[in-house]
């Protein structure tokens, strides 16, 4: 599969809002309903953007979609990927890099962008651990390692009804593209 892949070529904004039919933490959390990647993703990009308040649009956007390959490959837990290895992480990169094309962003991130967004990813894996998860806080420090610069009354954490978080995925999808000042494309 390449970056030119037709599947990710043609994808809809709306398919990647169906992440909140995708569960973290394999569905085992607290709450009426799972705590879906497309909500994990809104929390991330909004940690992101309180964390870096001059980011562009473009840098929202890429936050927003960070984890978008899972649409297609499913939310696996990071011990799982280090024992695939290199493949998943390679069909993971190339998945991205058809998205950011897809959504007129650069294929790749820069080091310092990914960065960013990887310290955001961590802040709400450590909420999501201990608010949702069952973890303990020492055992979600040791593994995602102690939040800094936002506290827990800061982000979302209950885990909303897969048409709310597909909504409020396309709203702010939206507001980011406004605010690129491009045309939403919805095909």
């Amino acid at each position: 599969m390449g970056t030119d892949c037709h599947d990710v070529r043609s994808t809809r904004t709306t398919r990647l809002a169906t992440n909140a039919f995708v569960a973290r933490w394999n569905g085992q959390t607290k709450g009426a309903h799972a705590f879906s990647v497309a909500q994990h993703s809104l929390v991330v990009e909004r940690i992101f953007a309180r964390l870096r308040p001059a980011a562009s649009a473009d840098d929202c956007l890429v936050a927003l979609l960070h984890d978008a390959p899972e649409y297609v490959i499913g939310d696996m837990i990071s011990p799982f990927k280090a024992i695939v290895g290199g493949d998943y992480k390679k069909v993971e990169k190339r998945l991205e890099e058809a998205i950011h094309l897809r959504f007129s962003l650069p294929p790749t991130t820069s080091k310092v962008l990914k960065t960013q967004i990887k310290r955001a990813d961590r802040i709400s894996a450590y909420f999501e651990a201990v608010a949702l998860a069952g973890f303990s806080e020492e055992e979600a420090i040791k593994l995602f390692g102690r939040p800094r610069g936002i506290s827990r009354d800061m982000v979302e954490m209950e885990p909303l009804p897969i048409t709310t978080v597909q909504r409020a995925f396309m709203r702010r999808y939206q507001e980011i593209e406004a605010w690129r000042g491009t045309k939403p494309n919805h095909k």
